[in-house]
């Protein structure tokens, strides 16, 4: 049983200025019960895990178009590292090739979804990797 709604920051990092998917996303999670924190356009890493750690969220949701997956996720997780947090869900997606999201994958990003995922499966993912990995 949660004594709060699950907190979500959605974030659009560097210079990829279409920030259409990210507010639908931000809005179905909403609409799914979520607090939703959502930062805009042209943030850097250390923004998000600065708003982040500010916020006290459960998930990071970063909504990625411009190629720059591999080094954006993997910098994300250096830094949430180095604060010595490991309970933040670090997810997204956007337009990431099959074989990139295996190698995010296995350094820890969670779960990432490509252009046509149902809101609703993003959803129940986050819902259910709350329920499994945090404690409020």
């Amino acid at each position: 049983m949660m004594n709060r709604p699950i907190r979500v920051l959605v974030a659009k990092i560097g210079l990829d200025g279409h920030d259409r998917g990210a507010k639908v996303i931000a809005t179905a999670l909403r609409d799914a019960g979520m607090e939703v924190i959502y930062t805009g356009l042209r943030q850097t890493p250390e923004m998000v895990v600065q708003a982040a750690l500010q916020e006290d969220v459960d998930v990071i949701g970063v909504s990625i178009l411009s190629g720059a997956h591999l080094s954006v996720f993997k910098k994300l997780n250096d830094l949430l590292n180095q604060q010595n947090v490991s309970d933040i869900l670090i997810t997204g997606g956007g337009i990431i090739p099959e074989e990139d999201i295996e190698k995010l994958q296995s350094m820890g990003i969670g779960k990432l979804f490509t252009p046509g995922t149902h809101t609703s499966e993003i959803a129940d993912y986050i819902k259910t990797w709350v329920a499994n990995n945090r404690s409020f």
